[in-house]
């Protein structure tokens, strides 16, 4: 009788529920279903009643009922069904959390791959932090991803959320326009995006997600070693306009970064006209990008004066020598240019033709054929009269 009578005691609870399991299949056998006593239901919790692999009825609020007396949509379905419980038809009972699991930590599981907005380079990104979920519908939730397994744990069904956050977050950091210097100080504004693209895909799986954020971020190690030379070359690039050689456009371009390193790698050549070379092809690549001013570029074309030198404008003021314009009065930098021979404008000296007439700045001598200078009376070979 001590057997029997344990049977007709028997309760149906989820006591001392793992915290880390989401799902839990309460061990008892059909006798002990049809002769439960009691059904206990703790706050956060909800029963599935399932036979030969159906779910037949699911109570979601808390309580003790004692089942022989309670008038229970949830009890009164079973014990139809109960009247036909044979030992080839298996029944169970799942218990399934329904309370909002706060504070779960996310981690992509390799860097994410995209290509900065602003740079232009190959980004790796690792992202990190956290979110909320809770089970809105218990039947679609267990039917999508319990079966007949006897437990199932909070941690699949975070490595389900991350799994679907791949792709999208990608796409958000790519779109945003944001480089990587920006994106730690954008992590509110990447998190809110990247949830309202995600979330609505979990409810038809019967669960929400809520109160998705990006806590941190940091970088592979190919990329961190980018941003490194883009910093260095950044700084390079700031100090050469401090001088006045270049102006701010351009700045922002990694083609131009990566030009500046290669000038200073040919400076630093030791091989003669191979280092000249490739100084050469940097600095007119440089000239291209960024606009040059005093022709950095032309530096290792033809002799200028030294960076730094300066010369005397008509007011008396100083100025940089590759200046265009006088810090002072504003008058075009006059020094090293001539006046044209024919409409009078000034231009490069040495120049072969005027940008504003295009007059040739030389002829040739009408007796001897010699080259001289535009606007000479006789020619300096012959002593022919030109003019």
């Amino acid at each position: 009788m001590g057997f029997f009578a344990n049977q007709m005691r028997s309760v149906i609870e989820w006591k001392d529920a793992d915290p880390d399991l989401l799902i839990w299949r309460w061990n008892g056998t059909n006798d002990e279903l049809k002769n439960a006593s009691k059904l206990i239901i703790n706050p956060g919790q909800a029963a599935i009643f399932v036979y030969e692999g159906q779910i037949k009825a699911i109570h979601d609020y808390p309580g003790m009922f004692e089942l022989r007396t309670a008038n229970l949509p949830f009890w009164t379905t079973i014990s139809k069904i109960m009247q036909g419980f044979t030992s080839e038809h298996k029944a169970n009972v799942y218990f399934i959390r329904i309370t909002t699991f706060l504070n779960q930590k996310w981690g992509t599981k390799a860097p994410v791959k995209y290509t900065d907005p602003v740079y232009k380079f190959p980004v790796g990104l690792r992202a990190f932090g956290n979110f909320s979920f809770n089970i809105t519908d218990p039947r679609k939730f267990f039917t999508e991803f319990v079966s007949n397994a006897e437990v199932y744990p909070i941690s699949a069904i975070r490595n389900v959320i991350v799994d679907r956050i791949m792709q999208p977050l990608t796409d958000v950091l790519a779109q945003s326009g944001y480089s990587y210097a920006e994106v730690d100080s954008k992590r509110m504004e990447l998190s809110k995006k990247l949830s309202e693209l995600v979330a609505p895909e979990f409810l038809p799986l019967g669960f929400e997600m809520s109160d998705f954020r990006i806590e941190n971020t940091d970088f592979d190690e190919k990329t961190q070693e980018r941003i490194d030379k883009i910093s260095d070359k950044m700084a390079d690039a700031h100090a050469i306009n401090a001088m006045g050689n270049i102006n701010n456009q351009g700045l922002n371009a990694y083609a131009t970064i990566e030009r500046l390193n290669a000038m200073n790698t040919a400076a630093a050549n030791p091989n003669g006209m191979a280092g000249m070379g490739v100084g050469m092809g940097a600095g007119m690549g440089l000239g291209a990008g960024m606009g040059m001013m005093g022709g950095m570029g032309m530096g290792v074309q033809q002799p200028q004066q030294a960076a730094g030198a300066t010369v005397s404008c008509s007011c008396g003021a100083s100025m940089n020598a590759n200046a265009k314009f006088c810090p002072e009065c504003g008058k075009p930098n006059s020094q090293g240019k001539v006046a044209c021979i024919g409409c009078g404008a000034q231009i490069k000296e040495g120049a072969k033709f005027c940008p504003e007439c295009g007059k040739p700045q030389s002829a040739s001598c009408p007796k001897c054929n010699a080259t001289i200078a535009g606007g000479a009376k006789f020619c300096p070979e012959c002593g022919e009269k030109t003019q």
